[in-house]
């Protein structure tokens, strides 16, 4: 079967040499065949070594597609059903599965398998999930049915890109009608981010990004300000926006600014210039991926005088089996963009294409298809 493989640091390709390691799902596994997968930067991430990751392995974490065989214990999905695939392989048992909080669950992180063979040698997966392979094999509890009316070209953004962005407001920020935030990264997790902003009624999102041809996505999916970075100091232009005084006090004291920021992008310097423009009490949002080993400095002052907080949102707090079945709703009912997220679909053969498109800023999402 097709799928792509990562062979090492700036090394994956397209393989028409895969397998599944056994013919039949275990009895909490479910086969799912693959119509469409988005590709995140966290794949690019894994390539370019950012996130460590042992090849070789299969690539991809942001698909939806057809379940086609389930093990013998599995209850809430049938061959058939259309399903997107959430990377959180958690344990449905422990304390913090039990309260609602699947991403801080042990079992849900580090778990390596390895369900593909890869010209004949066993290949892990990526993510718990790898949606770049035509079949893949997942716990039940990450395969979650959707209506059937739904693209499943835009449904694949679901298992990351909006879990992620939408989880980060509201399962994370929390977003109270009216506050002040802004946004930077306005690609496809900023994209969900300020989308979700808008669905909670935000008192204005101020989205952030280098290209300035990002603006008319950014306002498209509900954006009231854009700051082109690559030209402008987007703290002291964030302040001009929301000063508190005209003789307002800067540096760590001073007040002034937006209650919450979103650092989508997964930089140390970005988050800092997240908590640089907070308001008193407010909270930057870490959602995009940085590299293992980077640090920030932030003064501490930020923290305890003025109730500033900084605040790690992995996959956006989510709980997929509530959280999918919600935003499919949100979709369905017109509050929820997603055929709007995909600029582009491609044949999972073009992959590298892909990338091209992604490093040139064509896309808020490119979509391989099988």
């Amino acid at each position: 079967m097709r799928g792509i493989v990562y062979l090492g640091k700036d090394n994956a390709e397209y393989t028409e040499e895969l397998e599944l390691a056994s013919p039949e799902p275990g009895a909490r596994e479910v086969v799912v065949k693959m119509v469409a997968a988005g590709v995140c930067h966290s794949d690019v991430s894994v390539i370019n070594g950012t996130i460590p990751w042992k090849p070789p392995a299969v690539l991809g974490h942001e698909g939806a597609g057809i379940v086609e065989a389930i093990g013998s214990e599995v209850k809430t999905v049938r061959p058939g059903d259309h399903v997107v695939v959430s990377t959180l392989a958690n344990c449905g048992v422990c304390p913090k599965c039990n309260t609602g909080h699947p991403t801080l669950c042990r079992k849900s992180i580090g778990v390596v398998k390895q369900p593909f063979l890869y010209k004949g040698e066993p290949a892990s997966n990526f993510a718990a999930t790898s949606s770049f392979a035509e079949r893949t094999v997942v716990a039940e509890v990450q395969a979650v049915k959707i209506p059937q009316e739904i693209p499943l070209t835009s449904a694949c953004l679901i298992a990351c890109g909006v879990l992620t962005g939408v989880g980060s407001v509201f399962n994370t920020a929390k977003i109270e009608p009216g506050q002040t935030t802004a946004v930077f990264g306005v690609g496809g997790v900023g994209l969900n981010v300020i989308q979700a902003l808008r669905i909670a009624n935000a008192g204005s999102i101020i989205a952030i990004d280098t290209l300035p041809q990002k603006e008319a996505l950014a306002r498209q999916f509900g954006a009231t300000h854009f700051i082109n970075a690559a030209d402008t100091d987007a703290v002291a232009a964030v302040r001009d926006l929301y000063p508190f005084h005209p003789k307002m006090v800067t540096g760590p004291l001073g007040a002034g600014g937006v209650d919450v920021a979103f650092d989508c992008v997964g930089h140390t310097a970005i988050l800092r210039q997240c908590v640089d423009m907070l308001d008193w009490g407010g909270k930057a949002i870490v959602v995009g991926v940085p590299g293992f080993t980077d640090e920030v400095s932030i003064p501490a002052v930020n923290f305890v005088q003025v109730d500033r907080s900084v605040i790690g949102s992995r996959y956006g707090g989510s709980r997929p089996q509530f959280d999918i079945p919600l935003y499919a709703k949100w979709y369905l009912e017109g509050k929820l963009m997603l055929d709007e997220l995909v600029t582009q679909t491609y044949p999972v053969s073009e992959f590298h294409t892909v990338l091209e498109d992604m490093e040139a800023g064509k896309l808020a999402r490119g979509v391989l298809t099988y």
